[in-house]
Parts: C-alpha cells; sequence; structure tokens
C-alpha cells in the first residue's frame, strides 16, 4: 500500500502539468480518477506520433505523451457542461479528498465546479487550481503555454549558445519545464495540505501559476541579478562562475567536464598531459580561470581532441574528475546504471499488450512507488466507477451514455 493510499483525487486537467501532478500523487499509492471528455478525451491523446505498438508492431490509439503523464489513473468520461454531468463530479468530489484542476480562470464557476461551490459539498476538500499566471494579476485571464512562460520568465535569456557566438539565438528547453516543474510543486503543496487537513479538519485552496514557478526555478540566476542588479546572460554550455565546467570536444564527440575546484582542474590536465596550466599564474584559481577564459578554453580544446570520448571518460574517472558523455535516449536506457536502477518498465496494456514506462525516481523503503494500473484507454472505467463510487445502477448508466453525458 501507498504512502497516499488512504486519499482519493479528483483529477479534472489535462495536458501537462496537472496530470503530472496527478501522477506523481497515483504513484504514491492515491486513487486517482481522471476525468476526461467524452469521445475526445484530454487533448495529449491526440499528440502523436509517436504512438505504443501493439504485440504484431501496429500503432494502437495510445500517444507516447498521454503514456508519459498518466499512469496509475482510472479514466472516466464526463461532459462537464451538461447538468447531469455536473452532478457527476459533485457526488465525486464529495467522496475525494484532492481536486486538480487547470481551466482557464472563472470557467468552472460557470458549472458550479469551482472551489467555492464544492468546499459547500465537502468542506474539507484540498483544490488546486494550475493556470499560466494565477488567479490574480492583469495576465490571469491569458492563456498559459509552456513556450510562452520559459520566455516570459526569463529561462530563455540564459539558455542557448553564448551571446558572441556565431548564429547564437535564445533557446528553450528540450522538455516543458515550467509545465513539468509547476506540477511538481503543486504535488509538494497538496501534500502539505494533506497533512495541515489531517492535523485540523481545514481543507484549502492552491493557487498554481507556471509564471510563478518558472521564476522560482531560475534559482541562483534569479539571485545572483537581485543581488548584483546585473542582468545574466547566455553562457551555452559553460558558467558563468566555474571553468572548466563546461562541453568539450574531443576526437570522436563531447565530453561534459566539470572541474569543480583547484585539484580536480589539476588533475584534469595532468591527464592531459598538460600539466603546467594547473601552475600557471592565470589559472592556478577558478577566479582566474573565470577571468581568462578567452584564453584558456582553446588551449583546453586543444587538449581535449587528442582523444577519444571513452579514453577521456577513463582517464577522468580515474583521475577523479567530474565528466561524462551526451547521450542520446537510446544510450540512456542502454547505460549500466540506468538498468541496475530499472528506470524502463514494461506493463502489460489492454490495446498495445505490453508497454514500455520510465519508472517513478521516488524510492521509499516503507512506502514504494508501484505501477498498478498502466495509462487507461479513454473512458476505461466510467462504469466501475459510476458504480462502485455512486452507486448507479446499470439501467443508470445505459441513459446517461445514450444521453451523451458520458
Amino acid at each position: 500500500m501507498g504512502a497516499l493510499s488512504h486519499i482519493r483525487v479528483l483529477d479534472l486537467s489535462r495536458v501537462l502539468a496537472g496530470p503530472w501532478c496527478a501522477q506523481n500523487l497515483a504513484d504514491l499509492g492515491a486513487d486517482v480518477i481522471k476525468v476526461e471528455r467524452p469521445g475526445a478525451g484530454d487533448d495529449t491523446r491526440h499528440w502523436g506520433p509517436p504512438f505504443a505498438r501493439d504485440p504484431q508492431g501496429k500503432d494502437t490509439d495510445e500517444t507516447a505523451y498521454f503514456i508519459a503523464i498518466n499512469r496509475n489513473k482510472q479514466s472516466i468520461t464526463v461532459d462537464i457542461s451538461k447538468p447531469e454531468g455536473q452532478e457527476i463530479i459533485r457526488k465525486l468530489a464529495a467522496q475525494s479528498d484532492v481536486i486538480i484542476e487547470n481551466y482557464k480562470v472563472g470557467q468552472l464557476a460557470k458549472y458550479g465546479l469551482d472551489y467555492e461551490s464544492l468546499k459547500q459539498v465537502k468542506s474539507d476538500l484540498i483544490y488546486c487550481s494550475i493556470t499560466g499566471f494565477g488567479q490574480t494579476g492583469p495576465y490571469a485571464h491569458r492563456p498559459g503555454y509552456d513556450f510562452i512562460v520559459q520566455g516570459l520568465g526569463g529561462f530563455m535569456s540564459v539558455t542557448g549558445e553564448a551571446e558572441d557566438f556565431p548564429g547564437a539565438s535564445p533557446q528553450k528547453a528540450g522538455v516543458a519545464i515550467a509545465d513539468i516543474f509547476t506540477g511538481m510543486y503543486a504535488s509538494t503543496a497538496i501534500l502539505a495540505a494533506v497533512v495541515h487537513r489531517d492535523r485540523t479538519g481545514e481543507g484549502q485552496y492552491i493557487d498554481m501559476a507556471l509564471l510563478d514557478t518558472q521564476i522560482a526555478v531560475m534559482a541562483n540566476v534569479s539571485s545572483a541579478y537581485l543581488c548584483s542588479d546585473e542582468v545574466p546572460k547566455r553562457w551555452g554550455n559553460a558558467s558563468p562562475t566555474i571553468v572548466p565546467y563546461q562541453t568539450l570536444p574531443t576526437s570522436d564527440g563531447w565530453i561534459i567536464v566539470a572541474s569543480g575546484n583547484n585539484g580536480q582542474f589539476r588533475h584534469f590536465v595532468t591527464a592531459g598531459g598538460e600539466a603546467h596550466l594547473a601552475d600557471n599564474p592565470r589559472y592556478c584559481e577558478n577566479p582566474l580561470r573565470v577571468q581568462h577564459r578567452q584564453e584558456l578554453v582553446p588551449m583546453l580544446e586543444a587538449m581535449t581532441r587528442k582523444k577519444t570520448k571513452a579514453e577521456w571518460i577513463a582517464l577522468l574517472e580515474q583521475a577523479g574528475v567530474p565528466c561524462g558523455p551526451i547521450n542520446n535516449l537510446k544510450e540512456v536506457f542502454e547505460n549500466e546504471q540506468v538498468q541496475a536502477r530499472q528506470i524502463q518498465l514494461e506493463v502489460p496494456h489492454p490495446s498495445a499488450g505490453k508497454m514500455k514506462l520510465v519508472a517513478s525516481p521516488m524510492r521509499l523503503s516503507k512506502t514504494p512507488v508501484e505501477v498498478r494500473m498502466p495509462p487507461p484507454t479513454l473512458g476505461q472505467h466510467t462504469e466501475s466507477v459510476l458504480h462502485d463510487h455512486l452507486q448507479l445502477s446499470a439501467a443508470e448508466i445505459t441513459q446517461l451514455r445514450q444521453k451523451g453525458i458520458i
């Protein structure tokens, strides 16, 4: 039994931030009921290819995007724009501990499914809203997309090749970091609210915004600006405060070298046959290396080009210098450490036969994370949830389906 096996979550969210939050809670044992639109479902059900393949190698209807963020959930389809659908949600809310939603600000109030309405049916309800810009402020009613927030929140101003590099331009991250981090922060906020409720009996409202999160996860970069009033700039794969802490070319590709102190720098250049660089008064201390990076880095690049990636990694690991390759995803899942940690899982699925998933990184000794259910097919659990939780008869469920409510 997971740590949250006593918690029921009604997940009204779709796309990424909300479903990511709900999946975290589901991985920890929560009973998560995902509410989707009849006939269409979560938008990410249509964001393909790629799709999961069945045992014969043919594409199923299950997109890789949806699969990544919806395991351990039950899927029901309910049309919340209709009174009968709204009543189903209200009855499920009365039996739930947590609601997660990411509708536009004020949209659920039209249906009587906002926090103020639902806390009337469940006084200790924990209700988490996730939007692009939060429930207040001049941007509250704007649609919020991860890409836009990465730019607006400053992330892209420090991501990409250095400004003096030919053809350099700001870059977004390769994954939707504002969405993912907002989902993570929302998970933490919900868990704090659960603890508060268990101690006091009080529910509460949680207002999560992608923009707030994006600025928060700028971490030391935001802090550097606030401390200095100097606008941080792009450094590509280098560090503004440590040299060398960057990618370097080899004879057959690239490696990462993270020389965090003077001893590691000495070991690095000694391994490359250039020990004199560590004795040079211009490079012997990190602040000096930062000051003279323009002349030092080309010498380091000339040194690293003399050996292969594998040769450098073997040398530097033996010398105790932090280093690593730049793997593609095939190399990631073939890596011996990744395989030893069992990051890739394979679970049974009703249409794909077997489905490959990425394991949760949370490792708990007493309440371990388990994959109890694969990502659900659309509406897979509608009838069982309505029957088991709301005691609806087969005839009542059939009637709702004929009316297009479910």
